[in-house]
């Protein structure tokens, strides 16, 4: 009983704060919830960024879930990478259930259904507003980094935009980029070898191919124009709601590349374009990024020292980042050392490898003296987790197994219908799915290249008629010439009568050059006898 009062004391101390805060669950100790007491998030921590891991079915999708309105209802607006296609639900109420209501009387918090207002968005053919960005907004750095060039085709690529903004061409689609790097190869290649430097053919092949296999993967739809304004994710409701902004991304999953792009143009359009904030009481967008996994697991060494860089440096904007995975071992360690919130459901051992990478994910987590980590790991129930987290002046807080609150919204997904009424009434679907599609480097140079082709047509064309005239000049003054002597003055006719006139010849020397052996040869045996 002494060790159970201390445990209430010491986890009522370290989740109890001054500012705002989210309430994740109930505190467990050896199996049994401690009812009052509760484990919570300060708000001002949370763009400390953070991980959700845990193996499949264990219950992730559903702490993002709780995460995210409980986010909303505290007025700040999120951005859910949505996989798996299961977190529609957040836009209608709960229905409850019994198994509901006895979770939360354990815990010791009533349960209360409830909704967040959610905007739809989509990096494909999905219903939501689609995100589009332009080529000129990667810029040269970033966009090599995305085709993973060495520093020669990166120097091209350079090269390439400044052409670009030295003309006035705009690069806002992949057809843009693909036609300025063929017409430096070709057409313009004196013109850009003149005032930029020779540069390989063979390198600019290789960045078209590049540029070819990111298309493959869906990219010349989230290249182009209308651009998205990052600024649009930070919206909130006339009820002071904070909206949750689900990115649809269940055609995905075969495109790493493609998210990947995404993921990293976003965090760094965030990153570019808010004002320094510093240590604010609570955080202006949340990001997680479900699957993270892919993520990295496709990225370039470049571009993975990008994303590290980018979420070292994104809190100070205001920003929070949590990640979700099925094991911490997927996020690299530059980038776990930076997460100050850790929710881990339970890890499953089946092999000794399983085994081994648990006793290195418990490593990961704050010493305790009331849990053995490596055996709770595979002994959490769905719904449940081990959690951590920053207290306001930045310490990390006691280690606490906890029962997770369910959802205020439906844990299941939406139908066709409801989403259709939600995009139908949508502020940035109107705003962009719109096409655009105005004059950039393609249309210009091809336009370039056509005139060009027209002038030297037309320049044939007048070489042409000048000769004709020079010969119409010259021939004025003599005779008409019979249909008999054009027929015989004509260089085909005379070509062709030199030919009939050789063969006929060869023929007749052969058969006079064989009567001729022949009556020799006679002659010959003739005077023999």
């Amino acid at each position: 009983m002494a060790n159970k009062e201390q445990f209430i004391e010491e986890i009522n101390k370290g989740y109890t704060f001054k500012g705002d805060s989210i309430i994740l669950g109930g505190a467990v100790l050896e199996g049994e919830v401690c009812t009052d007491t509760l484990v919570r998030i300060p708000l001002k921590t949370l763009n400390r960024h953070g991980l959700i891991a845990g193996a499949t079915g264990t219950g992730k999708t559903k702490t993002l879930q709780v995460m995210a309105e409980q986010l909303s209802s505290a007025g700040i607006p999120s951005l859910l990478m949505d996989i798996k296609g299961d977190l529609s639900g957040i836009a209608a109420e709960s229905p409850g259930h019994p198994k509901i209501d006895q979770r939360h009387g354990s815990i010791g918090l009533p349960f209360v259904a409830g909704t967040s207002p959610v905007e739809f968005l989509t990096l494909s053919d999905e219903k939501g507003a689609r995100l589009r960005a332009t080529v000129s907004e990667f810029g040269p750095v970033l966009f090599s980094k995305i085709l993973d060039l060495n520093d020669t085709q990166s120097g091209i690529v350079a090269v390439v935009f400044k052409y670009c903004d030295d003309n006035d061409y705009a690069l806002l689609d992949l057809k843009d980029m693909k036609k300025v790097l063929q017409y430096i190869s070709d057409e313009g290649k004196d013109e850009v070898t003149k005032e930029y430097g020779r540069m390989s053919t063979a390198s600019i092949g290789t960045i078209l191919r590049k540029i070819i296999e990111l298309e493959q993967q869906g990219a010349e739809i989230f290249f182009g124009e209308r651009s998205f304004e990052v600024d649009d994710l930070c919206r909130v409701n006339e009820e002071g709601k904070g909206f949750v902004n689900i990115l649809r991304l269940t055609d995905i999953q075969d495109k790493p590349k493609l998210f990947s792009t995404f993921m990293l143009q976003i965090l760094a359009e965030i990153y570019a374009t808010f004002p320094e904030e510093g240590d604010v009481g609570q955080p202006k967008l949340v990001i997680f990024i479900d699957e993270a996994h892919l993520v990295f697991d496709q990225a370039s060494d470049a571009l993975l020292d990008q994303i590290e860089a980018i979420v070292k440096l994104i809190r100070s904007k205001g920003v929070g980042i949590f990640f979700i995975t099925q094991n911490p071992n997927d996020i690299p360690d530059e980038v776990l050392g930076q997460l100050g919130m850790k929710i881990q459901h339970a890890l499953r051992a089946f092999t000794a490898k399983d085994r081994k990478a648990i006793k290195l994910a418990a490593q990961n987590y704050p010493l305790t003296d009331h849990y053995d980590v490596d055996e709770l790991l595979t002994g959490l129930g769905i719904g449940e987790a081990i959690v951590t987290t920053l207290s306001e002046k930045g310490i990390p807080t006691p280690l606490v197994h906890t029962m997770l609150r369910a959802p205020q919204s439906r844990m299941d997904v939406l139908s066709a219908g409801e989403i259709d009424e939600i995009v139908d009434d949508s502020y940035m679907v109107k705003k962009y799915n719109e096409v655009v599609d105005r004059e950039s480097a393609y249309e210009i140079l091809t336009g370039k290249l056509e005139d060009a082709h027209t002038a030297e047509a037309q320049e044939e064309l007048a070489k042409q008629q000048e000769s004709a005239a020079k010969t119409t000049t010259r021939g004025r003054g003599r005779a008409e010439k019979s249909t008999m002597e054009k027929v015989l003055s004509n260089t085909t006719t005379r070509q062709v009568g030199r030919t009939i006139a050789r063969e006929l010849t060869r023929g007749l020397l052969g058969v006079l050059g064989i009567k001729t052996t022949r009556r020799r040869s006679t002659r010959r045996k003739s005077s023999w006898f």
